[in-house]
């Protein structure tokens, strides 16, 4: 089933406890659904919806502020989000990537928070911001290069007052998780997930937080956003996308200007710009407060309204846009980079909120849903592209209707955009069953059942509905108004907004004219002062918060066993929540034992029956609601379908059906292999992919890794696909278990003994192939990419597997590792302005017997990498003692811990990850009890003996004209990695390249 596609967001589909029990959530009748008015106990006026699955209270204080509060008992957490409804569209043409900017420096504090003598830091601080507008008006580059200087030295000056990253001490000191913010278009977002036993303290910082914005460390957070632009200019992707919106929004800021901004802005900031935008915008009545998760309604308002409730109103404007004239012509575009080629094609539409979103969001569904969609079947399951999909996205002014496709070997860009056109020709046809409208929208009820029952999903479906200007009932009645449109209104409809008003992009395999590279402005490194506080968190340590008790998993109790008439071993837990099920037959049988299942569960995606085509048999499966799949990973085969409780048995007996009866397709295999061989090309291409798979699994294992043991092209082109369907086949004959997650446990055990028949005893499974894990040490493997930034993974085998250091690296890797509050982050971005994403870990081994091992990982620009690398060795050599900062992450881990609840289906799951690692308990409360214990010299032993002292393999992607190969060198020997030889395309001795 395809979630609502969105580039933002990826919503987590678990389970809520509120979620209403109802027998088929997708198929009753609309209930009425109207907006209703309530006072609660304490004289505060809220709103409802009537039959609204999430509860929403929407309040309006007395200063415009809104509050949406949602209550979801899952887990003793509160997601938060606090919105300003401001983002890069509203940025003045001359300073683009303004709130972007602003969004970064809303972290530093505030004149209590980040700062020991506010009064005296707040002179180098008036004197860094006039200087910043000499810097915007000097012209000539010399003199602008004296004032940069000077406001590097006003700026170490006014560092040694301020307190570097201490709003993110105070949060992650309450166990806060996903810490983060971002910005888009019309919105500015800060998230949070805290436990909720913490929510008047997290109220309390945020209420401080957002009353004023001080711009401290302003210089050097400019150069880790620059970094981030440097991403930007490595992403292919964002540049196509933005392309694309360039050639719908030529008038508006939708097109004109990016979140991020323009490089010249970015390098001519003006602060007295950034301090008007958050006086305009970030007041209460353009703000809102969204908390889902496990709270009290009427002391929650009462605690926001006693945070919130004092800010001052302003009128706020927000600005109009010239209205874009009709496109009457396609538009294209071409865009540059190293990456495999594309092309988007995008039809410009209204925006959030309007008739128009629902019919655009059904023509969606009808091409793509991935299962039933016309682009689906015709396109992906007839492997007439190499793969293709659409999306939609609305803003409040305009939304777009995007349909991409990569081609195949052979094709051209121009050949895929005649598919993709051809497939909403058919819509304007009519050539579209008749039951798909009524599918779809069962489909997308479905989604949303699943987000709902997640209270990170359901703030963020409150998030859109501020942002937009949108009544949460008209997103409620969504579904139920799209359910009534027939299919001559969609016929119509395509026939009136689909023709020639496109903007097609290509992306172009090729060099990219238009980047743009900077010199390194020699930041000197600001001090953090990690050692002081302020009197705000001084007197926030000594207030207490109610306890939260850790709840642990008694697994032997927790999941329930039974067996089938067959004598299948089923394990399975109840969902109490909704008719949402999932079954699994799990073959501990994987791609370790026999590489040819991965090729064979692939290939069978693209087989029917002796009753149904391939194409049939996927619409039979979306008419229920089901869907299924057959995957496998190294260690486990799993066969699996999901969907709607009520057609577990339907769902079950197709496949069964399709397991049984697959008909061999030679024309389909064939295609099939061309699309792996396509595929491996271009993933060569994805910097991403050689760098975490490539570079890093042969720095683990040279030569003999499971991602070099595979089929060439020319093997795969010699198997016969029979072979493949009775590889499938035959996984009935071995030892299988199956796990149950839904109702009625009793009638999926009756479907299980009538469909899933097993005869006779069952075989074994085949010896699994080994891989040695090598020593590290002295070695630079070095792949060559056309990128601005280089990117850099230290890599150190560590000792075999031991539970017992679970707990102390966890501690270690909050403290030390990972985080915005970590020492990494703090000393290589927030000090050096090194890099604008810096981390390290310990991990542990997922299984018995592997060997735990030291990452450090930098992206940075090239010119700035020799300086990031000794930062790094230079911390992974003497880890920085901060006692305060530890008792800090101690408090934080040990917060997490005890807010963490295991439910619903991942139970099982977790035991089946524990039981890998030899553990068959919670050894949570292990950990828990040993973290509690722990002290700083703890940590600093476990960092001596695992840490200190590891010789690293280092793995580097980056351009090789801009690369340092003799800083680098100083690493260990250089080996220039071939991209084929990595991934075992090519097996030749000279890919290597000493």
């Amino acid at each position: 089933m395809k979630l609502i596609k969105t580039f933002l967001l990826l919503l987590l589909a678990v389970c809520l406890s509120n979620c209403k029990n109802s027998s088929s959530e997708t198929n009753k009748e609309p209930q009425e659904v109207k907006v209703e008015q309530h006072t609660d106990a304490s004289g505060f006026n809220y709103e409802t919806v009537t039959n609204d699955p999430t509860g929403l209270r929407l309040y309006t204080l007395d200063n415009g502020l809104k509050v949406y509060l949602g209550k979801n008992e899952e887990e003793p957490k509160i997601q938060t989000l606090i919105a300003v409804k401001a983002g890069s569209t509203y940025d003045p043409a001359d300073n683009t990537g303004l709130a972007h900017y602003l969004e970064h420096m809303v972290f530093k504090g505030t004149d209590e928070i980040g700062t020991q003598d506010f009064e005296k830091e707040k002179v180098f601080l008036k004197e860094i911001s006039d200087l910043y507008e000499q810097h915007k008006a000097e012209t000539d580059p010399e003199k602008k290069q004296e004032i940069y200087k000077k406001i590097d030295e006003v700026s170490l000056e006014a560092s040694k007052i301020s307190i570097a990253n201490e709003y993110d001490k105070l949060v992650n000191s309450l166990g806060a998780e996903g810490t983060n913010a971002f910005t888009s278009n019309e919105q500015t977002v800060y998230v949070n997930k805290i436990p909720s036993n913490e929510l008047d303290k997290w109220l309390k910082v945020e209420s401080e937080r957002f009353s004023q914005v001080v711009l401290r460390l302003f210089h050097t957070e400019l150069e880790a956003v620059y970094e981030e632009f440097n991403r930007g200019q490595d992403s292919d992707g964002r540049k196509q996308y933005f392309a694309v919106l360039e050639g719908l929004y030529p008038n508006h800021p939708y097109g004109t200007q990016s979140t991020i901004g323009k490089s010249e802005h970015l390098k001519n900031p003006s602060m007295e710009a950034i301090n008007a935008y958050f006086d305009k915008y970030y007041v209460p009545n353009n703000m809102a407060v969204i908390l889902v998760g496990d709270l009290d309604f009427d002391s929650t308002i009462k605690k926001v309204n006693e945070a919130f409730g004092g800010y001052e109103s302003k009128e706020v404007t927000h600005p109009n846009f010239p209205k874009e004239p009709a496109l009457t012509s396609p538009i294209k575009k071409e865009v540059y980079g190293p990456t495999a080629e594309s092309v988007y094609v995008a039809f410009r539409t209204d925006g959030f909120g309007t008739k128009e979103e629902t019919m655009v969001v059904l023509v969606d569904y009808i091409l793509a849903n991935s299962q039933a969609g016309l682009i689906d079947l015709d396109l992906n399951q007839k492997q007439m592209v190499q793969n293709a999909s659409s999306f939609t996205n609305f803003d409040n002014d305009y939304g777009f209707h995007l349909l991409y496709g990569m081609p195949k070997e052979g094709q051209t860009l121009d050949e895929v955009k005649e598919l993709l056109l051809g497939e909403i020709e058919k819509i304007k046809k009519g050539e579209f069953d008749d039951w798909l409208i009524d599918a779809v929208v069962n489909d997308l009820k479905l989604t949303r059942v699943r987000q709902f029952e997640n209270a990170s999903a359901t703030a963020y479906q409150y998030l859109d509905a501020f942002i937009h200007f949108t009544d949460w009932k008209d997103r409620l009645t969504m579904l139920d108004d799209m359910k009534k449109i027939t299919k001559q209104e969609v016929i119509d409809f395509a026939n009136k907004h689909y023709g020639n008003n496109y903007v097609e992009v290509h992306k172009i395999k090729g060099e990219d004219k238009n980047i743009v590279k900077v010199e390194n402005p020699g930041i000197t490194p600001v001090e953090l002062n990690r050692d002081k506080e302020s009197v705000f968190i001084q007197e926030f340590k000594k207030i207490e918060s109610p306890a939260l008790q850790p709840k642990f998993i008694d697994y032997k109790t927790a999941i329930k066993s039974t067996k089938t008439n067959s004598g299948v071993s089923v394990s399975y837990i109840e969902n109490e929540n909704n008719d949402l099920f999932n079954l699994t037959i799990i073959f501990d049988l994987g791609i370790d034992n026999d590489k040819t299942l991965s090729v064979a569960s692939g290939y069978f995606d693209y087989l029917g029956t002796d009753k149904y085509s391939a194409e049939e048999l996927k619409k039979e499966f979306y008419k229920l609601g089901i869907n299924y799949s057959i995957n496998s990973s190294k260690d486990r085969t799993n066969v699996s379908i999901s969907g709607l409780k009520e057609n577990l048995d339907k769902g079950l007996i197709l496949l069964e059906d399709l397991w049984k009866n697959a008909v061999a397709d030679q024309e389909a295999y064939d295609k099939f292999v061309d699309q792996i061989a396509k595929g491996r090309q271009d993933g060569k291409t994805q910097k991403q992919n050689i760098l975490w798979n490539g570079l890093l699994n042969y720095g683990k294992f040279g030569e003999n890794s499971r991602l070099r043991n595979i089929y060439t092209i020319n093997e795969l082109k010699e198997i016969n696909p029979q072979d493949l369907v009775n590889k499938i086949k035959e996984l009935y004959t071995y030892k299988q278990r199956v796990f149950y997650y839904g109702k009625d446990v009793e009638a999926a055990l009756a479907s299980l003994d009538k469909n899933h028949t097993i005869s006779g005893d069952l075989k074994e499974y085949p010896e699994k192939a080994t891989y040695i894990e090598k020593e590290t040490g002295g070695n630079v493997y070095f792949v060559d990419y056309d990128m601005v930034q280089s990117e850099m993974i230290f890599l150190a085998k560590g000792a075999e597997f031991d539970p017992k250091k679970m707990a102390a690296s966890s501690l270690f890797n909050t403290y030390f590792g990972s985080g915005l509050s970590s020492i990494v982050f703090q000393e290589i971005r927030e000090s050096k302005s090194l890099a604008y994403s810096a981390f390290s870990q310990y991990s542990m081994a997922s299984e018995k017997g592997d060997s735990d091992y030291v990452y450090a990982y930098i992206g940075t620009q090239a010119n700035k990498m020799p300086q990031a690398v000794d930062a790094m060795m230079d911390l992974m050599t003497n880890m920085p003692e901060a006692e305060e900062q530890f008792n800090q992450a101690k408090e934080a881990t040990l917060k997490k811990i005890a807010a963490k609840r295991i439910t619903k289906s991942n139970i099982f799951w977790s035991y089946e990850n524990l039981k890998k690692r030899g553990i068959d308990y919670d050894n949570r409360e292990e950990m828990y009890e040993t973290i509690k214990n722990m002290t700083l010299a703890d940590l600093k032993s476990f960092f001596n003996e695992n840490i200190k002292g590891e010789t690293y393999n280092v793995l580097v992607i980056g351009n090789k004209k801009d690369a340092d190969m003799k800083a680098l060198s100083k690493l260990g020997e250089v080996k220039e990695m071939d991209i084929d030889y990595l991934f075992n395309y090519e097996k030749k001795n000279e890919d290597i390249k000493l």
